[in-house]
């Protein structure tokens, strides 16, 4: 595939991350397994609750895990105070802490219950203490079955890491997510490869160390530990090296406009001599509360959104107004700055295939009315939960047949495949004009405006030297011109370019 082995060259900071952050979860899920399963091994009460509460967590879906962990950290901050971060590492290693909890705890204690109680008894008999007998032979008899709980939740937790992406952490979910969203399937392969054959790896040097366990083989086990430690010491030295805490954190949801997006604002900065990094592929729940805390820098939004869901806003206002009170309620309220709009509009709408419609005689959402039991709805995965959805579905009385989630690029792809009727798509795609279809009238004025704002910080909001790297992009970009670069991303055919490529093509015909 072509660039494959460009792009996986090109994860080296990625993958140091990626295991920097694995590694910590283990190595956390280790320091709380171990001596719960000391302690639950001599209470069966413990046992129980210890093991029920870690089979309970294994019932959280990982992604629902991490991102459980934001608003926590969130309310936290009113005790510890500013610094304690709410986005990236830290939400990420609780959450896979937890997740790789039980199948150390439940190797541990199960080692422990099937110890020989002869050996014990005669630990007993020669006067060992409890230490003593806990040190030199339960630890060295239940360290083989204790290392194959390691194993296997060392393998759990690289998988699951790859989803930290979500929450602003970088790892080898990054390229996945962005593959995904822009149907790269070179950078989705590369990061499969890359997580995968970590995981091999990785199980491959914990196999050593087990069966070196068994064995009582000290140059085996020995051999195995040496190895993942200096892999470690390269992870950890090769992420200092790259770190720079005064770089400029730009955010992008998951989608197409936003990739684009955010490596345009990174150009800016660049040539205004700023280091910058990139947390892609961010939930877009989360990303304002990111930005008022500090923990990203830079994010583009749009006023429907701020005005519903950070605002908590039913009714619609007119565009003028709703971006003046937007403006100021962030300033008050979050410290945020909101630069400016940059021209274009990205709003929710209602698309239908051109035959589709008209086979069904359909101009207007209060055309869907009399048929919605019988349509399938299409959404982005958080569509159906937000205020938009149910102010329409409120102001037109819609009672859907059925509504089915897509992340945002497989929509398009549903609706032409026949499996959705009518999706929730965005004014700025380039898709809509490619596929042919229409989008339907909203004659109640159920959804609100959506222009396109470019948002600072606190942090950064009072720079003025940022500020004057960033104001050529306010008002410079038409729909159109956003409609162009979108679809150069999502086409699929010799055309298609990288979200950088695009923003380079972008900033061309802007002027920049």
């Amino acid at each position: 595939m072509e660039g494959f082995w460009e792009i996986l060259w090109g994860l080296g900071d990625k993958l140091a991350a990626h295991i920097v952050l694995a590694a910590s979860a283990i190595g956390l899920g280790i320091l709380v397994a171990l001596p719960l399963a000391v302690w639950a091994s001599r209470s069966q009460s413990v046992a129980r609750i210890s093991l029920g509460f870690a089979s309970l967590v294994q019932t959280i879906p990982a992604l629902a895990l991490l991102a459980l962990f934001f608003p926590i950290l969130l309310s936290l901050r009113a005790v510890f105070g500013e610094g304690l971060p709410t986005l990236g590492f830290l939400p990420a290693l609780l959450a896979l802490a937890l997740y790789a909890l039980l199948p150390i705890l439940r190797n541990a204690v199960t080692a422990q219950a099937n110890l020989d109680p002869g050996v014990l008894e005669a630990a007993d008999g020669v006067g060992m203490t409890s230490w003593q007998k806990l040190r030199l032979v339960e630890a060295p008899l239940a360290a083989p079955f204790i290392m194959a709980g390691i194993r296997t939740a060392s393998v759990w937790t690289i998988g699951a890491a790859t989803l930290s992406t979500t929450i602003g952490q970088p790892s080898l979910g990054d390229p996945i997510f962005a593959g995904l969203q822009t149907q790269n399937w070179a950078l989705v392969l590369a990061g499969c490869f890359a997580s995968a054959a970590l995981a091999l790896i990785v199980d491959m040097l914990l196999g050593l160390i087990e069966r070196g366990m068994a064995a009582r083989n000290r140059w085996q086990y020995g051999g195995g530990i040496l190895a993942v430690l200096l892999g470690l010491a390269a992870a950890f030295a090769y992420q200092s090296g790259n770190r720079n805490d005064d770089a400029i954190v730009i955010a992008s949801k998951q989608f197409s406009e936003q990739y684009i997006l955010a490596q345009l604002i990174g150009s800016q900065l660049e040539e205004a001599g700023y280091e910058v990094e990139y947390r892609d592929g961010l939930g877009s729940a989360v990303v304002h509360s990111a930005l008022a805390s500090s923990n990203i820098d830079i994010s583009v939004d749009y006023t429907g959104t701020i005005w519903t869901n950070e605002m908590k806003r039913t009714d619609t206002a007119p565009r003028e107004e709703m971006y003046e009170a937007i403006v100021k309620w962030d300033r008050e309220t979050n410290g945020i700055r909101v630069l400016g709009r940059l021209g274009f509009e990205n709003a929710y709408a209602f698309a239908m295939r051109e035959d589709r419609a008209a086979e069904l005689g359909v101009t207007s959402l209060e055309d869907l009315v009399p048929i919605a039991g019988q349509l399938t709805i299409g959404g982005d995965p958080e569509f159906f939960e937000r205020p938009e959805w149910i102010a329409v579905r409120d102001a037109y009385g819609l009672r859907v047949g059925e509504t089915r989630n897509f992340s945002p690029t497989f929509m398009y792809n549903a609706l032409k495949s026949g499996e959705a009727d009518a999706i929730s798509a965005y004014t700025s795609d380039g898709r809509i004009a490619e596929d042919q279809l229409i989008i339907l009238k909203d004659p109640r004025e159920a959804l609100p405006s959506y222009d396109a704002m470019l948002m600072m910080s606190p942090r950064i909001a009072n720079d003025e030297r940022i500020v004057a790297a960033l104001e050529p992009l306010i008002g410079a970009i038409s729909v159109e011109a956003m409609r162009e670069a979108n679809y150069a991303v999502d086409r699929e055919d010799e055309g298609k370019m990288s979200p950088k490529a695009a923003a380079e093509e972008l900033a061309d015909k802007i002027g920049l």
